[in-house]
């Protein structure tokens, strides 16, 4: 407020001095808790978890997004050193980021947290002793359901064929995940191998291709919440707040075995605020903040000491809770290798 009174001027200019002194200092110290760059899965981390850790800390999150696995190794190549901190990256992800020298062995003395996470989870194939991740969330694809919409049962992703699915399908625009549930429907594994199979997937796919009406790797359970199709190739989560919203959907866990998947947080090797990436991924796995992110996006979480507070409609819904024998018989998606070119010139025909 400007005062107008000339000879309070220099009283008021040393109050100021004084006070511009105190905020000053103040500021200073605020902003001694620095940033943090966090790159992570489109509508995976609640604005009310970033707001809590900066409440806490006083350190400012940057968050930005990605909706493939591939996009994140993209911008993290392309990006410059210290333009991302913390990433999450997919089982698969990680061991390639880990072969390509991407990411910080994590310090476990800063992440006493570790220690909530079911064991069933830890030491898997892509880091052997999570030298360089941590599980945050999981979860399965599976069909989406709209019982209203569908009279056929629905066992195999093979059922998504049928005519009465013309242009009503939402499936993931993930090359990985569907070209992989089409392959374990013509009984080959999640991750084909030979020409052979390849062709013969081609040939499937370009069936598949008149039902699909969309595809949304952001929010298909949008295009299934609204009537615009009737079922869908879809993550888990996706699925149970679909089911949360209606008792119209269900969900089915193809019978020739699920592509299963583990997101993990992980701080990159160029990071440049490296402690506050543990502060962060230290405060995410405490059991109050997992149930947090839980009851917005539903996915299979590996916290043990979260699951006691998850609420009854996280727990009954099977889309969320997943039953450990569906995860167990699913298959993870393998780094591609030479194929890649194989993935990415048969998914170009398919959306082309």
């Amino acid at each position: 407020m400007r005062k107008g009174l000339v000879c309070l001027f220099l009283f008021f200019a040393g109050v100021g001095v004084f006070f511009t002194g105190c905020s000053g200092s103040a500021s200073s110290e605020k902003e001694s808790a620095g940033e943090l760059n966090l790159f992570i899965w489109t509508e995976y981390m609640p604005a009310s978890v970033l707001d809590a850790f900066e409440r806490e800390t006083g350190i400012k999150i940057n968050m930005s997004t990605y909706s493939s696995n591939e996009d994140l190794l993209a911008k993290v190549k392309s990006g410059g050193d210290g333009i991302y901190d913390v990433v999450v990256p997919s089982d698969y992800m990680v061991k390639m980021m880990i072969n390509e020298g991407l990411l910080l062995e994590l310090d476990k003395t800063k992440l006493n947290n570790i220690e909530n996470v079911e064991q069933a989870y830890l030491n898997r194939y892509y880091d052997l002793g999570n030298k360089f991740s941590i599980p945050y969330m999981g979860g399965v694809m599976a069909i989406a359901v709209n019982k209203t919409k569908i009279a056929s049962p629905i066992a195999s992703v093979s059922d998504l064929f049928g005519e009465e699915f013309r242009r009503n399908l939402v499936v993931l625009d993930d090359n990985r995940a569907i070209i992989g549930a089409v392959s374990k429907s013509l009984g080959y594994s999640l991750n084909p191998a030979t020409d052979e199979e390849f062709e013969a997937i081609e040939s499937k796919l370009l069936e598949l291709k008149p039902n699909i009406k969309l595809r949304d790797s952001d929010s298909p359970k949008t295009a299934m919440l609204n009537g615009e199709t009737a079922a869908g190739l879809m993550w888990s989560a996706e699925i149970a707040i679909c089911m949360q919203e209606s008792s119209n959907f269900t969900v089915v866990f193809p019978k020739e075995g699920c592509y299963v998947f583990m997101d993990n947080l992980t701080i990159l090797k160029t990071a440049k605020n490296v402690e506050n990436a543990e502060k962060f991924i230290n405060f995410v796995l405490r059991p109050d903040i997992s149930k947090m992110i839980s009851d917005e996006y539903p996915y299979l979480n590996p916290n043990k000491a979260a699951l006691p507070l998850l609420t009854d409609s996280y727990k009954n819904n099977p889309a969320s809770n997943i039953a450990p024998e569906v995860f167990r018989n699913g298959e993870f998606v393998q780094d591609a290798g030479l194929k890649v070119e194989k993935y990415d010139e048969l998914w170009t025909k398919f959306t082309k």
